[in-house]
């Protein structure tokens, strides 16, 4: 079990630990202190949920509906785009950008809902997560304590990531780098949208 249960969270990390937009997202809104704890909890629970499915043998689903990946490309592609030219607006604001970060707050509901749409809309979630996992957990005699560990790596990553981010509050009392970290943002957001197309 400690074989499989270390192997499982060493690979769920490992997958997880590229800068994508779900976590450029979790990190911003840590870097706000808004909604950190409920935020990561979805996070975590959607990975353990797409980890739980893909462990299972759900990892054919593409196969039976050859639809699916094309509408989850263009979907996230979309949003992502969205989403990414919302945060070069963001910085080129300058001010308006902190001022947000001081002042108002974004409403619980539309940040899960915001959290929600970056992993079930991100095809490369359910090729990591269903596909990649759930293949490789085929290889361990306890999937179960592969799958557990797995889990255990997202909740491990996004916790440390949301409440993390609270220690580099000071660099960001300067709306200087609200502006850097919205372009970064803006950037990977576009980035992978153009992956996600180019497919």
């Amino acid at each position: 079990m400690p074989t499989s249960l270390i192997a499982g969270f060493a690979l769920g990390f490992s997958l997880i630990l590229a800068i994508g937009a779900q976590n450029a997202f979790v990190l911003r809104q840590g870097l706000r202190r808004e909604h950190v704890f409920p935020l990561c909890l979805t996070c975590a629970v959607s990975d353990a949920v797409l980890i739980a499915a893909g462990v299972a043998g759900f990892g054919t689903l593409a196969q039976v509906l050859p639809w699916f990946e094309t509408i989850m490309r263009y979907g996230g592609a979309i949003f992502l785009t969205w989403y990414g030219l919302r945060s070069l607006q963001s910085a080129w604001r300058g001010g308006a950008a902190m001022d947000v970060a001081k002042g108002q707050s974004a409403s619980l509901r539309s940040v899960l809902l915001t959290v929600l749409a970056f992993t079930w809309l991100n095809p490369h979630v359910y090729l990591d997560t269903v596909v990649l996992i759930g293949s490789i957990s085929a290889q361990y005699d306890d999937r179960l304590a592969f799958a557990v560990g797995a889990m255990l790596s997202s909740f491990v990553f996004f916790f440390s990531l949301g409440y993390g981010a609270g220690v580099l509050s000071p660099v960001f009392a300067r709306s200087r780098a609200w502006q850097v970290l919205d372009v970064l943002i803006g950037v990977v957001m576009l980035t992978i949208a153009l992956k996600l197309v180019a497919m």
